[in-house]
């Protein structure tokens, strides 16, 4: 069977603070790119079309990011257009309104959303944990229009995440979840949620009897308070370990997958590296990946996943040792993430420009063999 665990960064449409902490992540090299490109005398279309582009992802001009509704404010009346050109509602008691209501998300680019679905393609896993999905109904739509309903088993829970990105899991036919159990409502000594997201728990039954189980999970990373971000990062490794060690005790073939958002020698995941026999895949002898071009595949940056793949590891598929020990093949799929400058890597051909990203982390995957 293939496994394989995706942040995909929401599918259609994605939370407005969300994209807006991507600009400011990306505002110092987008404004270095515009002004050496100002700066030149003669302008090629190519040149043209990236300062386009920068202008609106600097938020000179906002069309690509424009909400699927927009209000107006008319005369004391309220009117709802769906798009530009399309025609305007008012709010009457024909339409069933009563109140208001606030648009806190955005669509996500087509090409955007394609290319989401050729990174699952790349290996079309028999197993696919998704993250940061925004609800059951994307997952089926996409599922159906985007993956050729490959998948025939589909499950998805909601979590604690403020912004509504939930997990969902994906199965072929020949496999089926057993049993679900989330963790959203444990709690710390002061009865706060100790999972930011959530740790689901999936005991999944393959096509030939064996039961595998899945902890699936998502750290969040707060640069603004870092301190606090550590603190419950650690504490989320801890209750981590309890529960593979509690469920060791019955299945040694345990997987824990998802974004950690620190790297694998951090002393925040030791409960997890140090304290099980955990092991992550890209340490496996089979783990592959498009090295990066030039000079970079030469280079380990710190943190990285290896030397050649200077990609700051922040998603993780960790195996129990049995389960380790059944690896044929696995790797890491980041054709859909568009580098800011070095190290660089090969893309999809549909990436453009940042906007067609399919998200900001990679695919990672493993073939096993067991039963």
């Amino acid at each position: 069977m293939i496994l394989a665990t995706y942040n995909i960064q929401n599918i259609f449409y994605r939370n407005s603070i969300l994209i807006k902490s991507y600009r400011a992540e990306n505002k110092e090299l987008w404004v270095e790119e515009f002004e050496t490109l100002l700066l030149k005398g003669m302008h090629t279309n190519n040149e043209l079309n990236r300062m386009r582009v920068l202008s609106e992802l600097l938020g000179f001009e906002d069309s690509l990011h424009s909400p699927y509704l927009i209000m107006k404010h008319k005369m004391g009346r309220l009117f709802l257009k769906k798009s530009v050109g399309a025609k305007t509602h008012k709010a009457t008691h024909l339409t069933d309104w009563n109140g208001w209501i606030k648009l806190n998300s955005n669509p996500i680019n087509d090409t955007a959303i394609g290319n989401k679905a050729r990174v699952i393609k790349e290996v079309s896993p028999d197993v696919l944990i998704l993250l940061e999905v925004e609800d059951r109904a994307s997952l089926l739509e996409f599922n159906k229009f985007f993956l050729a309903a490959s998948y025939k088993h589909i499950h998805y829970l909601e979590t604690n995440d403020s912004y509504g990105r939930g997990i969902g899991i994906l199965m072929k036919d020949g496999y089926q979840v057993k049993s679900m159990t989330s963790h959203v409502n444990d709690t710390d000594e002061n009865g706060n949620p100790i999972f930011d997201v959530d740790l689901q728990e999936y005991k999944i039954k393959t096509p030939n009897g064996t039961i595998i189980t899945v902890l699936s999970t998502c750290f969040l990373n707060d640069s603004e308070k870092p301190e606090q971000t550590n603190a419950k990062i650690e504490i989320q490794s801890k209750r981590i370990a309890e529960i593979y060690k509690s469920l060791y005790n019955t299945n040694h073939l345990i997987t824990v997958v998802g974004t950690l958002n620190v790297p694998y020698y951090s002393k925040l995941l030791s409960p997890l590296v140090e304290g099980t026999d955990l092991k992550d895949v890209s340490r496996h002898r089979t783990f592959d990946v498009d090295l990066d071009k030039g000079n970079d595949s030469k280079y380990f940056r710190l943190g990285a996943y290896k030397m050649g793949v200077n990609l700051k590891q922040r998603d993780y598929l960790m195996l129990s040792d049995r389960l380790y020990k059944a690896v044929k093949n696995s790797g890491l799929i980041r054709k859909g993430i568009w580098f800011k400058k070095k190290p660089q890597w090969e893309m999809l051909k549909s990436i453009k420009n940042e906007t067609h990203i399919a998200s900001e982390h990679p695919l990672i995957w493993s073939q096993l063999k067991i039963g």
